[in-house]
């Protein structure tokens, strides 16, 4: 948006015609074609999430325990399947965040989980993170669906602004950040201390001027027509939203 002049001749930000403040993100399932998200009811997803999550992970070589794939969430905060559960209560437990379990509807089990949070509606604000996708949904769509659906339906509500976050070693996080469409802010160095070491954490966000294009990748992405018959991606999403930007969508 670009800034305008107040009455004093100081540049200000510009005004933002028939401005409404979106609603709370609401707990509804979300519905796609490879997967749908369902308000996370820890009772009812935490066995499976649990069994999930303890799969070996085929993109850490040599992953001697399932623990790898927390790293950059500080370190997985349970040991047990009677942990994981009290942990995901603990997750659910408040208005902020809003977490989701992923569903994989081929055999109607959780296979990962994502929430909304830091969930400012006066700002139009929120982000989409805690994200902890099992190997289950590995180098298949259901992942990339996931964060569309979440993507979505916050524009949907009227949100002006979905952000994500990620340690900036994280390359594979970053890595999807930008396939799913979102821009890189900048780093905030030294940001965080997580388990005794210094975290750089890089920031990215799709703002609603953006949108209209994402979602036609997004949607081009997921079309029929881009999967084979064996469900193999026949256009990668990297390179659909990598099409888009070049052709100014």
């Amino acid at each position: 948006m670009k800034p305008t002049t107040n009455a004093y001749g100081q540049p200000v930000g510009s005004d933002i015609p028939n401005w409404r403040e979106p609603p709370f993100p609401d707990p509804t399932v979300l519905e796609g074609r490879f997967c749908r998200l369902e308000p996370l009811d820890p009772g009812r997803h935490a066995p499976s999430l649990w069994q999930a999550w303890q799969m070996p992970d085929p993109d850490i070589a040599n992953d001697r325990e399932a623990k790898a794939r927390w790293t950059y969430l500080g370190g997985r905060a349970f040991d047990d399947r009677a942990g994981c559960e009290r942990w995901l209560e603990m997750m659910s437990r408040d208005s902020d965040p809003v977490c989701y379990a992923t569903i994989d509807p081929a055999e109607d089990r959780a296979v990962g989980m994502a929430t909304y949070l830091r969930i400012v509606p006066a700002d139009g604000a929120l982000e989409i993170g805690h994200l902890n996708f099992s190997p289950r949904m590995a180098r298949t769509p259901i992942s990339s669906e996931a964060l569309m659906l979440l993507i979505r339906h916050a524009f949907e509500l009227g949100y002006r602004r979905v952000e994500w976050k990620c340690d900036a070693l994280n390359a594979p996080s970053r890595r999807a950040a930008e396939r799913l469409g979102f821009r890189l802010e900048g780093i905030f160095r030294q940001h965080r201390v997580v388990n005794g070491r210094n975290r750089d954490t890089a920031w990215f966000s799709i703002v609603d001027d953006e949108w209209p294009a994402i979602r036609e990748s997004h949607r081009r992405w997921l079309s029929p027509d881009n999967f084979d018959a064996a469900g193999r991606q026949r256009q990668s999403l990297a390179e659909v939203t990598a099409t888009l930007s070049s052709d100014g969508g």
